[in-house]
């Protein structure tokens, strides 16, 4: 952990606790993950960060050292933000990866005025025909799979099914380190699909769905990422009174933190 970096947790709504990583250096930003990762995923962007901003990382409830009181719902993770934002002084600037980009989005337009400006990287909709469909039935399954307790096999379903990444490439990830720690995290894909709230259907995403979401938001993609995903980017953008579009150029869904990082300084101080 850095020297001006500190640990510490904070209480939800509902009672449950929510570890966070923070500095103190500037204006508050909280970086918000997406499916199969944790707190630990946004270390290499916050540290990048850490010397404008007030940085935090968190573990998403179900995920690292936060806790998970059931029954779930995306309300109680819109709680956790807020909880956070409370724990910063009532207001914060948001980043979101992927679902933590749905997330970000949807906490924004339900905690008025807590979130000052907000960006969005690759939200993974599926807006139109630009790729196939998950299967209609791929929330149950990833249910029936983690009841089952078989983790890999509803992490390998999840990527190639719903992510759409190659099954060549997943049967390779499958034995590397990083493996188990995504199985770890298997049971909170459902978390994620609800976040989605069924738009990965091709169908164009609802007009007016944000319509509260009125601060100026950053809205950016890989140029290297797949069609389908930098459309729903541009969907997003399109949708909000106050967005600008960008595309990080030879960038895919897991951008390079030291690409991200003076976009969002730019935008956040701009």
């Amino acid at each position: 952990m850095e020297a001006n970096e500190a640990a510490s947790e904070v209480t939800s709504k509902d009672g449950t606790p929510i570890a966070i990583t923070r500095s103190d250096e500037g204006p508050a930003l909280i970086l918000v993950g997406g499916a199969l990762s944790d707190g630990s995923g946004a270390a290499p962007l916050a540290k990048l960060l850490a010397p404008r901003f007030t940085t935090v990382s968190f573990d998403r409830r179900g995920r690292g050292k936060s806790g998970d009181t059931p029954p779930y719902a995306v309300e109680r993770e819109i709680e956790d933000i807020d909880a956070i934002i409370e724990a910063l002084g009532g207001t914060a600037f948001i980043h979101g990866h992927s679902s933590g980009a749905v997330l970000s989005l949807e906490a924004t337009a339900k905690l008025a005025g807590r979130v000052t400006k907000l960006s969005l990287y690759e939200p993974p909709f599926i807006t139109d025909g630009s790729r196939p469909p998950p299967p209609a039935d791929f929330a149950r399954h990833i249910d029936e799979l983690i009841a089952a307790d078989r983790r890999g096999d509803a992490v390998e379903y999840f990527l190639v099914e719903v992510v759409g990444t190659p099954a060549e490439a997943v049967a390779q990830m499958k034995s590397a380190p990083a493996w188990p720690g995504l199985e770890a995290l298997a049971h909170t894909l459902a978390y994620d699909v609800a976040v989605l709230g069924g738009r990965m259907s091709g169908k164009p995403l609802a007009s007016g769905a944000w319509d509260g979401v009125t601060i100026p938001v950053l809205v950016m993609d890989g140029g290297a990422s797949p069609e389908w995903i930098r459309n729903s980017a541009r969907s997003v953008a399109g949708l909000l009174p106050s967005a600008e579009h960008r595309s990080l150029e030879g960038q895919t869904h897991n951008a390079a933190p030291e690409v991200v990082a003076p976009e969002l300084e730019r935008f956040f101080l701009g």
